[in-house]
């Protein structure tokens, strides 16, 4: 038999360390904001097609040595299609990056297909609908829990993601990783991931409450979360070995994507256990807050 862990002594020191993540996180958004990617900040899409198969990390090599710094580059269909996005609108870009990749390598020329401009407003447009798009998710959350469960489990899963997105953006921000669409659609999975975590344990939570009647909830915490350790530390190791198979064959273009999603697997182990839960002993839970209402009177005259 498992030897019952007790994780919730510790967790004044938790919630001390959880404050202080969050401060520095909501410092670093406010103080050096998001390193917005063209998908929200605007620039030009152009799309090139070789006569051979292109080697990324080369054409990215020559475009920086050709003074594109911010050149995005990746793959665009098959292996002779590459899509290279850039900040700027200049009409000749096109022209100017096809010229510099044909100069770097003359046994390979590069034809352009074509250039599209994206602007900022469709920009401002994307990062608007990610963030209503979060917002939605987290109310349907909340909404699903408070049914499903109670509205005390709710309100612990809610500030369980809240802490889990803010830290994620706090890291990505601290280190200027570019926020895309591919990092929002981390962020996204984040919520997903950290809500199975959490729920798993307070499933476990109210079944032990039918089960440990004389438990307090402290107690029922500590032996819930021991019982469904085994499984949640499967799940985040095998969940980090995918993850790190991205951030090594990746590449460039699944970098922000790869850290957005390992910094998120390990905040929403941690949440799952030091935050989810501390909420719950905040609430005060008890058993009867898990026993539905008495029927009225008047409802059960109401009865067929």
């Amino acid at each position: 038999m498992l030897r019952t862990i007790n994780f919730m002594g510790v967790r004044n020191v938790a919630f001390g360390v959880t404050v202080l993540l969050t401060v520095l996180a909501l410092f670093s958004m406010f103080h050096k904001g998001m390193n917005y990617g063209l998908d929200f900040t605007g620039g030009t899409l152009i799309e090139l097609t070789y006569e051979k198969p292109a080697d990324l990390t080369k054409v990215r090599g020559e475009l920086v040595s050709a003074g594109f710094n911010d050149a995005v580059v990746q793959s665009f269909g098959a292996t002779t299609d590459l899509l290279v996005r850039m900040p700027g609108d200049d009409p000749l870009l096109g022209n100017k990056v096809a010229a510099a990749l044909g100069e770097a390598d003359t046994s390979n020329p590069a034809v352009i297909k074509r250039v599209e401009f994206v602007g900022p407003q469709v920009g401002e447009e994307l990062r608007d609908q990610g963030g209503l798009g979060m917002l939605m998710a987290l109310g349907g959350i909340m909404l699903y829990l408070a049914f499903r469960f109670q509205w005390k489990f709710a309100v612990g899963a809610i500030v369980s993601l809240v802490h889990d997105v803010i830290v994620t953006m706090g890291v990505l921000s601290f280190f200027q990783i570019t926020f895309d669409l591919t990092v929002l659609a981390a962020v996204l999975a984040i919520i997903g991931y950290s809500l199975n975590d959490t729920i798993v344990v307070f499933d476990r939570v109210r079944e032990n409450f039918r089960v440990l009647r004389k438990a307090s909830l402290v107690e029922n915490i500590n032996i819930s979360t021991t019982q469904t350790l085994l499984r949640t530390v499967a799940t985040s190791v095998s969940t980090l070995l995918a993850i790190a198979a991205l951030l090594i064959f990746g590449g460039d273009n699944l970098w922000g994507f790869s850290i957005a999603l390992l910094v998120g697997v390990l905040a929403g182990t941690y949440s799952s256990i030091y935050i989810a839960n501390v909420v719950l002993i905040w609430l005060n839970l008890s058993a009867e807050d898990l026993i539905p209402p008495a029927a009225s009177e008047k409802e059960i005259d109401d009865r067929p």
